[in-house]
């Protein structure tokens, strides 16, 4: 393949920014995240721009907000909160990775599609769409690692990984178009009561309103399989993106006991809190508003996305040629990869303590978040497309950070080994295997 990679962040802001235009996703990118459909991570130029624009206004809805914290907070209460009591009580070891993958799954599955499918339960049971969810994950990555002939040749011969992608795609697109179904005809029927919120719906319902737009793109938003594109991208902006995020962050806190002490100390001193009491017990949660006083967690968690970023690199390809700001020339067609992994650890860009985790380095002299341009802290993109959800993606983290950390203590298992896993996600080759305690902050 002929591509180069860079982490400057003057060609990041540059391909990200400055020349937009000239760096599409392309073709490669599109055919290897075939399942993506024409989501608005696929798509390029007319047909990104519109779904950009609906996206924006769609998560402005003002039942968002409320829908972000009410969903979290129900995954915190029946999912989160009784698997952590019921390892607790055992004492036994407990993949905290796997547990923060079926809280996401659930959290995404009820904010986009309005369905919990309980896959966090303490019993773990497995479920047929979210097993076919992580078998497309895999065999997306499978076509990222190995020459095109051969995943190609596998898909016309249908064997290997690109059978079981075969197989795990149709799964969930009888899931996706089942609730799409289910949803179009609730809103035909007209009920009286007022159904949840939920991302799709309110996608549907955008369609009412005048935008001006292509007669083709205007036909094709209306199309089952257009709202199947969106919804699948949905899910997988806030799926693993979260846990991964997690889960690296609570391995960080684990290992830096000060970091720790620091953050419990912040809980205790805003414990304006939601108590749930059960079997004598007080379980406490922040609210979303409340989570903006964390300004440590915050940091903390900005450290652990600068270091651990859940999408590790972002793949282009330029239009035309092209000469970045570093002097290196670029060839028309060619395939530019951006690292966030090595940007996170740039003593250019972070100092020369740029490898600690050191949440410090995000609070300024007056307390307050320091500000990072978006093409130096890559976590959330950078330029036109950045996460639309970065803001809910935080509070939800800060939500299930405080739970966990204000209730328990984490102990990662002795000897468990820790490291990245190859993935376009980046979560741990074996997981994160842990010993749960209560604590009280009474």
């Amino acid at each position: 393949m002929d591509l180069i990679i860079t982490s400057d962040p003057m060609n990041v802001h540059y391909i990200s920014s400055k020349n937009f235009s000239n760096y599409p996703k392309g073709p490669d990118f599109r055919m290897i995240m075939e399942p993506l459909g024409d989501g608005v991570f696929n798509a390029d130029g007319d047909l990104w721009k519109i779904q950009r624009k609906i996206i924006h206004s769609v998560m402005k809805h003002n039942k968002f907000e409320s829908a972000v914290e009410k969903v979290a907070h129900q995954k915190l209460e029946t999912g989160l909160i009784p698997v952590l009591d019921h390892a607790s009580e055992l004492g036994t070891v407990v993949d905290l990775q796997d547990v923060l993958k079926r809280f996401a799954f659930d959290n995404i599955c009820m904010l986009v599609l309005g369905i919990n499918p309980n896959y966090l339960s303490v019993e773990f049971r497995q479920t047929v769409y979210a097993n076919a969810f992580n078998t497309m994950e895999q065999a997306v990555l499978y076509r990222h690692i190995v020459p095109k002939c051969c995943w190609k040749l596998q898909k016309w011969l249908q064997i290997g990984e690109e059978k079981k992608l075969s197989r795990a795609w149709k799964t969930f697109d009888r899931f996706l178009y089942g609730r799409i179904s289910g949803r179009k005809a609730n809103m035909e029927q007209q009920q009286e009561e007022e159904e949840e919120f939920d991302l799709l719906a309110a996608f549907m319902e955008e369609e009412e309103e005048e935008v001006k737009e292509d007669e083709q793109i205007c036909a094709l938003r209306k199309t089952d399989k257009f709202l199947r594109d969106t919804a699948f991208s949905f899910l997988g902006a806030g799926n693993d993106t979260i846990s991964s995020g997690l889960v690296w962050f609570f391995w960080l806190v684990a290992t830096h006991p000060s970091v720790e002490n620091k953050i419990l100390e912040e809980i205790k001193a805003n414990m304006v809190m939601h108590k749930k009491e059960e079997d004598g017990e007080k379980r406490f949660f922040f609210k979303a508003k409340q989570v903006n006083s964390l300004v440590y967690l915050h940091a903390a968690l900005c450290e652990t996305l600068r270091l651990y970023p859940p999408i590790p690199y972002n793949h282009k390809i330029a239009a035309q040629a092209d000469i970045l700001p570093s002097g290196h020339h670029i060839k028309r067609n060619q395939t530019v990869l951006i690292s966030y992994y090595a940007m996170g650890r740039i003593e250019e860009i972070w100092g020369n303590d740029c490898l600690e985790f050191k949440p410090e380095r995000w609070i300024s002299e007056k307390g307050c978040i320091v500000h990072v341009p978006s093409y130096k802290f890559t976590a959330f993109h950078a330029g036109p497309r950045n996460c639309l959800g970065k803001d809910k993606a935080l509070i939800q983290m800060k939500m299930v950070a405080s739970a966990v950390i204000g209730n328990y203590h984490v102990k990662i298992a002795k000897g468990h080994p820790v490291s990245p896993c190859n993935s376009i996600i980046l979560n741990m080759k074996y997981g994160l295997k842990v010993q749960i305690s209560k604590r009280s902050l009474l």
